[in-house]
């Protein structure tokens, strides 16, 4: 396979990537690079935490349907087309390139603490654009639409105003057991009725709720972006799994698969939710990503909670891992109903601080890896803005959540790696944790960055780093009690 002159030299240069080549973070050629793209930044980390990692960092889309090689293909070059397209749109000329994730790398992410800043000033999530101070819950309303505005248009995208209705269809039954606990096992499908004649429906909500046996009460809820059947089976979970140990307090644990209403790749962007209601066009610039699709799907799905009998809809919780970790952190941030959320190593794009030069960066989100999670238009803060132009951070999206419960949940930095940050995250739950308070909430204790497998689980704002890899398992006891 050759490779791109970029490629060779390491990221050196100019340091930027011209628009006709392809994913900045690796620097080189997307045709070329496409067969093994991710596979690189997996160098030097844990064989375990490389083998998770897999799933993060190659396309999910490709790698959980167990694609044949001339489908990943096509998925790669219809990315690049896409991704392309998104800069001429933008006007964009190139692209700076984003940190390695092989520690070996010549353009190896930083991973020192002493290097990771200082970097540009927070915006305040108490203090209005034009610099009034938010001093009463209404201004806070204001100061929180405000926010999320700034959201809508530069990072996560606008849902459309108008989108069909889902109709929901119950196509299965089933007695379970899981440990020692006897459940009931219901299978959903979300249909979601095409605008045009002439647009195909191909997104679909797949969900799975799972109910106790014997309950006499409405039961809460928690909703798990889970990944495909294909990466569940290659990474089963430990017993016993957090079905058990949910539907053992007494709970219901349901299961949404969100790459049926959204592919995790950029190829998908004209089908799916975003393309059957852009009928199959490209985005705009502020058009929504990824990661919005997903969480306006968690928000059908409580839609349907609320209309069943057995659950009580006001005690629903959000999870997920990963990238599924930033899409329940946005869902959290963006519907109020929900009541808490485990948000489990999400990162950048997620709970973690942008503008902190540590791990991945802003570069390596809008590349052609990532830039689908997001609008358009924050491919820009890669070139020719940067991260410090941006009007928002991760604090700002947990300070949306306020004053209801978020769990940030991390992985050991020997396990996990540092390409997510830990600190950053740990970082911006300390910059949200006023807002908690200002609403008579509990943020995080202390500023002082906890040592491993201690949790600051007090306020309704928590933070701990286990002891595992690229998983929320070891800290479900903990989100539980």
């Amino acid at each position: 396979m050759s490779t791109c002159a970029q490629c060779k030299a390491g990221g050196k240069g100019e340091g930027k990537v011209p628009v006709n080549r392809g994913d900045p973070r690796l620097n080189c050629n997307a045709k070329e690079h496409g067969q093994n793209a991710g596979m690189a930044i997996l160098k030097g980390y844990p064989r375990i935490c490389q083998l998770f990692l897999c799933c993060v960092f190659v396309s999910a889309g490709a790698f959980a349907q167990d694609l044949n090689e001339q489908d990943r293909q096509r998925i790669q070059e219809l990315t690049w087309q896409d991704h392309q397209a998104m800069l001429r749109m933008l006007g964009i000329e190139s692209l700076r390139p984003g940190p390695s994730g092989d520690p070996d790398a010549p353009n190896a992410a930083n991973q020192n603490e002493r290097m990771a800043g200082p970097f540009s000033e927070l915006p305040d999530p108490l203090r209005f654009d034009d610099g009034q101070v938010v001093d009463s819950p209404a201004a806070w309303r204001a100061r929180r639409a405000e926010i999320a505005e700034h959201f809508d248009r530069e990072v996560y995208g606008r849902v459309p105003d108008e989108i069909p209705a889902v109709t929901w269809k119950l196509v299965g039954t089933e007695d379970r057991t899981h440990g020692s606990v006897a459940a009931t096992q219901f299978q959903y499908t979300g249909q979601i009725a095409s605008p045009s004649a002439s647009v195909p429906v191909d997104a679909v909500l797949d969900l799975t709720l799972t109910l106790p046996v014997g309950e006499s009460e409405q039961v809460p809820v928690i909703l798990a972006f889970t990944w495909s059947e294909a990466i569940r089976q290659r990474f089963p979970e430990p017993e016993p799994g957090w079905k058990e140990q949910v539907l053992a307090m007494g709970w219901g644990c349901a299961e949404l698969m969100p790459t049926e209403l959204q592919a995790d790749h950029g190829a998908g962007l004209q089908e799916g939710v975003i393309g059957l209601l852009n009928q199959g066009e490209r985005r705009d610039a502020d058009d929504w990503g990824a990661l919005r699709a997903w969480a306006w799907g968690a928000s059908r799905v409580l839609d349907l909670m609320e209309t069943l009998p057995a659950i009580d809809a006001k005690r629903v919780g959000i999870e997920g891992l990963s990238r599924y970790g930033k899409a329940a952190l946005v869902t959290m941030a963006y519907d109020e109903r929900f009541a808490i959320a485990l948000v489990g190593s999400s990162g950048a794009g997620g709970a973690k601080i942008l503008r902190r030069i540590f791990g991945e960066q802003v570069e390596n989100l809008a590349s052609s890896y990532a830039y689908h999670w997001f609008a358009p238009n924050f491919i820009r803060y890669a070139g020719p803005l940067s991260v410090d132009d941006l009007p928002v951070d991760a604090h700002q999206l947990i300070a949306m959540c306020a004053p209801r419960p978020v769990f940030i949940s991390v992985g050991s930095p020997d396990v996990e790696g540092q390409w997510i940050d830990a600190r950053g995250m740990f970082l911006a739950a300390v910059e949200a944790s006023p807002v908690y308070e200002f609403l008579g909430a509990r943020g995080l204790e202390t500023d002082e960055f906890p040592l491993l497998g201690t949790g600051l689980l007090d306020g309704e704002l928590a933070f701990r780093q286990h002891e595992g890899g690229h998983t929320v398992y070891p800290n479900w006891p903990y989100f539980l009690d």
